[in-house]
Formats: C-alpha cells, sequence, structure tokens
C-alpha cells in the first residue's frame, strides 16, 4: 500500500490509534502509540522521534535522537487491542544524515538481501524457520544478592503424575520425552495452537502445521510458510508476539528459552533456506541428497563460519544449555540427508527442485531474526563465491561413533562466551558489502559480554548450594 492507501485502511477498520513498532538489538519489539488524526502521509518521509539511548545496545545519552520512519508495506490492524489500533513497521533513521541506522536489524537484513542481488547469484532468499516454545501455567524467577530461585510448571508435566489436582488428577501426561504428536486428551493445548494460527492467519503470515513437540511441559512448534528473508524476519517477530498474547489471554505464559527445564529436549528454531533466481530454485541438482554444486557450496560456507553464526543463532547462555550431546541437539557440524542429529540437513520429504532446501537445525528461537538470518546468507554466500565443499556427508547415528570416526567433526561453541570469541575471530564474510559494520559486530560482543555472560557468571547457581553448601 502506498502511504495514503495505508490511513485510508485504517479509517475503514475503525481505527483511532497508530502504533509505530520497531526491533531492538536484542529482538523485542519496541513500540510507542499515537491518535490517528495526528498522522499524516510526511510520517512515511520524515518520521517520528525517539530516544534511542533508552534502547538496548543502541545510541548514548548525547547523541540519543533516533528517528522511526514506518514501512507502508507493513501496515496491518493489532488483534489484540481493546480499540482498533493500525500498526507499521518502521526503520530507524539518524535525524541529522538520514541515514539508515547501522545498528538496526531491520536495515542488516534489508542490507543482506540486497547484496545477494548484487553477487548475481540469486535475486531471493527463502527462509522457513521453525519457532519451537513452551506454554506453561505458572513461571515464577527472582534473584538477588540473598537469592536465586526459579520455578515453572505445567499441567502436562510429567513430574505432575502424582500431584493434587482441583477436581482430581486424570493422568494424561506426556512422558518424559515423548510428547511428539499425542493426540488429546494427552495435549491439552491443541486448541490454544489453533488459536494461535487463525491470529496469525489474519496477520498475512502463512501456516502448513501446527503440533505439539518432544517436551513434556507443554512444547509446541508452529511452522511457518517459508517467505523472502526480510518478510520472514517481520513474520518471526509476529509470530512471537501472537503466541505470547494468545497464551496470556488464555491465562497462560508463553517462553522462547531455549531450555527452560532441565533434562527436557530445548527449543530451537531450524532454519530451512534456499536461494532462488528469475523464479528458478537454484539448490536443486543431481549430487549429493539432490543438491547443485552451488547449494553444497552454500552448505560449506554455513559449515565453515558456524560457530561465529553461532553468536546470533544461538545469542543468549541459555541457548548453550540446549546446545549439548542428546536431547536431538545438533552439536556436531556436519551434513546428511536424513540424520536429524547433524547440524545441516537436506530434507527428503520431496523430491521437487522447489522443495530442495539446506535446514540449519542449530539456531534457537532467542535469536534476533533479521542478524540471524542475514548472517547465515552471508556466510551461505561466501560459501557459494569461494567454493567451500562441505565435507563428506554423515548419514550415520553420530552420537554412536568411535572416538576414531568423531575425529574431524567440528563441533559448536560450549557457551556464549566462547561463541563471541569465534565471532571476533571470524566475521570478515559477515562486513562484505557493508552489510554488517565492525562497529555493529563490536555492539553485538560488547553488549552480550557485559549485558549477558558476566551477570550470569558472577551469579551463585543453586545447585551450587546442592554440590558444595557442606564442602
Amino acid at each position: 500500500m502506498t502511504p495514503k492507501e495505508v490511513l485510508e485502511f485504517a479509517r475503514e477498520n475503525g481505527a483511532v490509534m497508530v502504533d509505530l513498532r520497531f526491533t531492538d538489538w536484542p529482538g523485542t519489539w519496541q513500540h510507542c502509540s499515537f491518535p490517528l488524526d495526528f498522522i499524516d502521509e510526511s510520517i512515511f518521509e520524515e518520521g517520528q522521534g525517539f530516544d534511542g539511548s533508552s534502547i538496548r545496545g543502541w545510541q548514548v545519552i548525547n547523541e540519543s535522537d533516533m528517528l522511526m520512519v514506518p514501512d507502508p508495506s507493513t501496515a496491518f490492524i493489532d488483534p489484540f487491542f481493546q480499540h482498533p489500533t493500525l500498526v507499521l513497521i518502521c526503520d530507524i533513521v539518524d535525524p541529522i544524515t538520514r541515514e539508515s541506522y547501522s545498528r538496526d536489524p531491520r536495515y542488516i537484513a534489508r542490507k543482506a538481501e540486497n547484496y545477494l542481488k548484487r553477487s548475481g547469484i540469486g535475486d531471493t532468499a527463502f527462509i522457513g524457520p521453525e519457532a519451537e516454545f513452551f506454554v506453561f501455567s505458572d513461571v515464577r524467577f527472582s534473584t538477588g544478592a540473598d537469592h536465586g530461585f526459579y520455578s515453572v510448571d505445567s499441567p502436562e508435566a510429567s513430574w505432575n503424575s502424582g500431584s493434587e489436582e482441583p477436581g482430581g488428577n486424570l493422568g494424561y501426561k506426556p512422558r518424559a520425552q515423548e510428547g511428539y504428536f499425542p493426540t488429546p486428551p494427552i495435549d491439552t493445548l491443541q486448541d490454544i495452537r489453533t488459536e494461535m494460527v487463525l491470529e496469525m492467519q489474519k496477520l498475512g503470515i502463512g501456516i502448513e502445521a501446527q503440533h505439539h513437540e518432544v517436551a513434556t511441559a507443554g512444547q509446541c512448534e508452529i511452522d511457518m510458510v517459508f517467505s523472502p528473508l526480510l518478510s520472514m524476519a517481520d513474520q518471526v517477530i509476529k509470530y512471537k508476539y501472537v503466541v505470547k498474547n494468545v497464551a496470556r489471554q488464555n491465562g497462560m505464559t508463553a517462553t522462547f528459552m531455549p531450555k527452560p527445564i532441565f533434562e527436557g529436549n530445548g527449543s530451537g528454531m531450524h532454519c530451512h533456506q534456499s536461494i532462488w533466481k528469475d523464479g528458478v530454485p537454484l539448490f536443486a541438482g543431481d549430487g549429493y541428497g539432490g543438491f547443485s554444486e552451488l547449494g553444497l557450496h552454500y552448505v560449506g560456507g554455513i559449515l565453515k563460519h558456524s560457530r561465529a553464526l553461532a553468536a546470533f543463532t544461538n545469542p543468549t547462555t541459555n541457548s548453550y544449555k540446549r546446545l549439548v550431546p542428546g536431547y536431538e541437539a545438533p552439536v556436531n557440524l556436519a551434513l546428511s540427508s536424513r540424520n536429524r542429529s547433524a547440524s545441516c540437513r537436506i530434507p527428503m520429504y520431496s523430491q521437487s527442485p522447489k522443495a530442495k532446501r539446506i535446514e540449519v537445525r542449530y539456531p534457537d528461537p532467542t535469536a534476533n531474526p533479521y542478524l540471524a538470518f542475514a548472517a547465515m546468507l552471508m556466510a551461505g554466500l561466501d560459501g557459494i563465491e569461494n567454493k567451500i565443499d562441505p565435507g563428506e556427508p554423515l548419514d550415520k547415528n553420530i552420537y554412536a561413533l568411535s572416538p576414531e570416526e568423531k575425529q574431524g567433526i567440528g563441533s559448536m561453541p560450549g557457551s556464549l562466551e566462547e561463541a563471541l570469541d569465534c565471532l571476533e575471530e571470524d566475521h570478515q564474510f559477515l562486513l562484505t558489502g557493508d552489510v554488517f559494520t565492525e562497529d555493529a559486530i563490536q555492539t553485538w560482543v560488547q553488549y552480550k559480554r557485559e549485558e549477558e555472560c558476566d551477570p550470569v557468571r558472577l551469579r551463585p547457581h543453586p545447585h551450587e548450594f546442592e554440590l558444595y553448601y557442606d564442602i
């Protein structure tokens, strides 16, 4: 829609407010609302000011003024507000230079798409993420100088099989690690997931399927139809917004933390990827897994840079509670056609050239999708441009290999600190085409070290009391 059509759309839908939104550095939506009669077409050129120093990882106090510039193509009516509200996703601009802000995640994703086109390799990068999440009935947590604890609960959880419950305990709780695909009454979240799907469809998000996931306590997955990179990053943010708000409306709470439950499967965000040019898929061919040489080189780039990519695809300290051997966690850097324990997999559901894509299995849903998708695309393009060999495919059970067989197979970092070290050592491929900047990368590393790694590292862990208190 044009700016004029956007405002007409708002009036036709009875909107009384306009909500301007943007994604901050870590990957969370921020917003500010204005009466509809305050907004006119000029805002799509001039933007609306806000305090950039109050946004995590952005401006310093003496350079705080920034502009939100709405993208008219993103307009939708919010499904959760009491009063009809038009929502517009914004790009961030410097008010003095009028240049796009180098730390705006959406701008980085757009630059990645533009670089793909300029490279001549392709014109569209399709992304299909599978963002898993947990739905709990109760969550409590607190830390301080004198305490630290968390508690989560779900009526589905196997640990509640012996609990006294209102009206009696009726059983039907998924056993540990057996939550994948059961019907009701074991799966209690069918209707909530369907409600989420319906709200997503209202926002223009194409949905393929929804189902319960492996973990016992309310783990879910809703699969989106693949979409171009920037569009999909927008949709992931909408997806998380819908999931959290529908859960809340049903008296539940949803989280995208990768590992909120000890000894259970964590939540991943497997990312299916392919490159097309002039409507033709470029990954289909007669090589391993039905892949083209170009597609295999893309995988080679992903595998080569995966340890650095982890700083964006697995960007929290909690991410590395999931990335451990077992629990279907793809910690080993290998390619396979059907082995889900490999970090990169070629799905074999369909032999259609249009279905040929690589599934990168290690990302998780705490990732900022704009940064994670852009970084993976740049790694894959580096593989194509430098003809990087992905190595021999590994179709055996990786976890059953002998020590000799495991030699030469790389692994993902074991902590966020290690991933950040890898990014500092290996990020030249991200700077190509000025997609990422040195400032953006160093700011990301500094923010993650100071605001996340250090606070977690310095605090006593509750389990340490069990281990050491009586020594």
